[in-house]
């Protein structure tokens, strides 16, 4: 926000400078960008008279003009100037010779086609105190001959820029920097104090608050015969252009003036424009609005509205509508001040690609009881300035959805806690009344009645903040940090994620980092079976939803890097995926990846080929077994997964994840032009692992047997391993697969298994019978468990 340092010390004038008063507010949290000297622009500019005005006679383009300046020369001044606006009894401003424009630019005498010149006439542009470059500066009729332009323009002036934080929207307004100001150096703030205007004539329009939750208070007045004619007083122009705001006709200037002043945004509409009633309501559905800007825009059916019977009037705390809005041939106008919720108004502006000052202050939240004194302010102002007939104010509200004043409770005790120094009764009473709060003391401190306009005043902390920046982060003792260093219970099993990643960085991946809010079409595409938590607030309609798995910033990452020209692709991701349940949302920690393109980086002694599903499932089963527990590859029927290149991962039966390879058709639509292998995996699951328990050494060999059994061909490997070590006993201490054959003197339906088991005894060497026994008590069970036949 910028202001007038002038305009700020009408308000409170401490007896510091501008460095001193920029420090002060920087040091209370209202952190000042930068502050600019208006008269540092130029020097040796007066104001003069163009007495005569002659062609020069060897250019069609430039005048010769005799200029006084009063007492600032002893005879007139020959300035030749090529100004299309040049003409004879107009005010000027004139540079006289040894003046210093902006960069550094000295006036000299010069001679333009053998004519001299004693001077130059200066634009706003040329002076860099306005934007018009058309011509030269056209000053009024009454200003005094001679006078420095410094003066004349009021330049002995301070622009101050000061960066709010959001919570800081009661500083948006001199009314709000004031205050702060006179509680930081202790000065009484002169309050601009409108006065209640009684209305002249009858008219009143009828509001309706169809949606009290978004507007529980909206103000309106009449004011008819205004003069359309009228012009904005330089004085008001100066402020709000310094402000940062263009001038534009005086019923807009008003309304920008008091946004500026109090901090609060108005609204005038052209009355001959309003149909009937004011009705403050949510927009339609297909219902469209062409703004002041001349952008018509397509409104949805959350955006918060200001109609009348017919159409839509404004977007609610954003921007009015061009064919309501004030114009020159304007006679009456409808003002309105209102209260609108700041979460209703939130992201609205950005939702149509607007940013307004009305909508900078309504996101940040505004006074909820300075609607009235607004609208009186203006009505005042417009009164002096266009003139008109007021009508009285209308105001419609819905109390029980107001806000009310908050009431929180202060400590001493936990002042010294937070803060780490005690404050005095006197200091805090001191500190708190400046900032306009109410307090009641009590025996542990104080009850804290919290003013309107500090509406980012909700808890203790807050209160202890407050006290803390007006006293002075500076002020408060150095002391060295102290905290006792106690020592933890840490879970051996306990897996970090660390752990993880470097597992993967190792087997050549790179982590990826994206969005938590996806493209509500891209989520579906890789999630068609959940539902995504769409966002209020959006910050893109390409942002819109909650992801319901890390696929899609990991397929848009891989898509960026295949269109430049990358042939293989490894990310994993660990984030958050968002589910909802019976209403309630869920946030799940989880790994996901994915791989595209050749299994090694190119080179002379690569082979070339593509990855695979086991590829995946190799850098998969890397993870599972940092935890030592057990997990099973089942097939998935995931529909966005190749059938047949497909796998659920599962602990104890239950599901943890899946892998596989992304189905042609979902492959296509999510413009991979690359074989895509996808997996995610639940980080809960991986979290702890089995911690290794001691056995003695063993002192006796192990015995090795082989087995080859044909099964039916839909038999799983896994199923087969189980079964042995299951009825295997004590003696087994390892089966295994190392063979599996397909084809030649084989039934059709038919493989062949080749098995490997590990026998050992701890106590002695084992004998044959022994081992014997074991393998017939396994292939008997095969036998009657699956029908296993041993191959010759």
């Amino acid at each position: 926000m910028k202001f007038s340092e002038q305009w700020l010390r009408e308000w409170v004038n401490p007896e510091i400078s501008t460095q001193e008063l920029v420090d002060k507010l920087t040091m209370a949290g209202l952190e000042v960008d930068g502050f600019e000297y208006l008269g540092d622009n130029f020097s040796g500019v007066v104001v003069g008279e163009i007495s005569e005005a002659e062609q020069h006679p060897d250019a069609d383009k430039l005048q010769v003009c005799t200029v006084n300046v009063g007492d600032a020369s002893d005879e007139p001044l020959q300035i030749i100037c090529g100004a299309p606006n040049a003409r004879k009894g107009l005010k000027v401003a004139v540079a006289m010779i040894g003046a210093v424009l902006p960069g550094d630019f000295k006036i000299k005498k010069a001679k333009l086609r053998g004519v001299h010149s004693f001077g130059m006439l200066c634009s706003e542009t040329e002076l860099k105190i306005g934007e018009d470059s058309d011509g030269i500066m056209e000053l009024p009729s009454d200003a005094p001959l001679g006078t420095d332009l410094k003066a004349l323009l009021n330049l002995d002036d301070h622009v101050i820029e000061v960066d709010l934080t959001p919570n800081r929207g009661d500083c948006l307004g001199i009314r709000g920097i004031a205050r702060e100001v006179g509680v930081l150096t202790q000065q009484d703030v002169t309050e601009v104090t409108p006065k209640s205007i009684t209305g002249e004539v009858s008219d009143e329009l009828d509001i309706k608050l169809s949606a009290p939750k978004a507007c529980p208070r909206y103000l309106g007045r009449v004011i008819k015969g205004i003069n359309p004619e009228a012009t904005t007083p330089q004085w008001m122009v100066q402020r709000i252009e310094r402000s940062g705001v263009r001038s534009i006709d005086p019923v807009v200037d008003v309304t920008n003036y008091v946004l500026l002043e109090m901090g609060h945004p108005m609204h005038a509409f052209d009355l001959a424009k309003i149909d009937g009633a004011i009705d403050v309501r949510m927009a339609k559905k297909d219902e469209k609005l062409t703004l002041l800007d001349g952008q018509e825009v397509e409104l949805t059916e959350d955006t918060l509205m200001i109609a009348d019977n017919s159409k839509p009037l404004a977007i609610a705390g954003v921007m009015g509508g061009e064919h309501s809005g004030v114009t020159t041939e304007t006679q009456d106008i409808f003002l309105e001040s209102a209260y609108f919720d700041a979460i209703a108004v939130a992201g609205k502006a950005r939702q149509y690609g607007l940013h307004t000052d009305a909508s900078h202050r309504y996101e940040r939240g505004v006074d909820y009881k300075l609607q009235r004194t607004a609208m009186e302010r203006a009505t005042e102002l417009l009164l002096d300035i266009v003139g008109g007939k007021p009508g009285n104010i209308i105001e419609a509200v819905d109390k029980d959805e107001m806000p009310s004043n908050g009431h929180l409770t202060l400590r001493r005790d936990r002042i010294k806690r937070v803060v780490g120094v005690s404050f005095s009764d006197e200091q805090v009473e001191d500190i708190l009344t400046r900032l306009g709060l109410g307090l009641n003391a009590n025996d542990e401190g104080w009850d804290v009645a919290v003013p309107s306009f500090r509406f980012d005043i909700d808890n203790e902390e807050s209160l202890i903040e407050e006290l803390v920046r007006v006293y002075g982060y500076n002020k408060l003792p150095i002391r060295k940090p102290q905290g006792e260093m106690a020592m933890f219970m840490q879970n051996e099993n306990r897996v970090f994620k660390n752990l993880l990643r470097d597992l993967m960085v190792n087997r050549g991946y790179q982590e990826a980092i994206t969005y938590s809010f996806v493209e509500p079409k891209l989520q579906a595409v890789l999630e068609p079976a959940q539902k995504p938590l769409p966002l209020m607030n959006p910050i893109s309609s390409e942002m819109g939803v909650m992801r319901t798995n890390l696929l899609p910033g990991l397929v848009q990452a891989a898509q960026f890097n295949i269109n430049r020209q990358q042939s293989r692709i490894r990310f994993f991701e660990m984030g958050l995926r968002f589910e909802t349940s019976a209403d309630e949302l869920q946030q799940i920690p989880t790994i996901a990846g994915l791989v595209a393109g050749r299994r090694y980086i190119e080179s002379w002694s690569g082979d070339g080929r593509k990855v695979d599903f086991y590829d995946v499932k190799g850098d998969i089963e890397a993870l599972l077994n940092a935890t030592k527990f057990r997990f099973d590859f089942v097939p998935s029927d995931k529909s966005i997964l190749h059938p047949g290149q497909s796998a659920d991962i599962l602990r104890d039966g239950k599901k943890i994840g899946y892998l596989g390879k992304l189905h042609p058709e979902i492959q296509q639509k999510v413009d991979l032009d690359l074989d895509t292998f996808v997996f995610e995996l639940d980080l809960e699951a991986l979290s702890e692992r089995k911690l290794p328990e001691f056995k003695p050494l063993m002192k006796f060999p192990s015995i090795r047997r082989d087995l080859a059994v044909i099964v039916d061909e839909n038999v799983k490997g896994g199923e087969l391993i189980d079964f042995i070590v299951k009825i295997g006993g004590n003696l087994l201490t390892d089966a295994f697969i190392f063979d599996i054959y397909k084809g030649e003197h084989l039934e059709k339906g038919k493989k062949s298994i080749a098995l490997g088991m590990t026998l050992r005894h701890p106590d002695k060497t084992l004998e044959d019978a022994e081992i014997n026994s074991v393998v017939d008590k396994v292939v008997s069970g095969l036998a009657e468990e699956y029908q296993a036949v041993l191959r010759n």
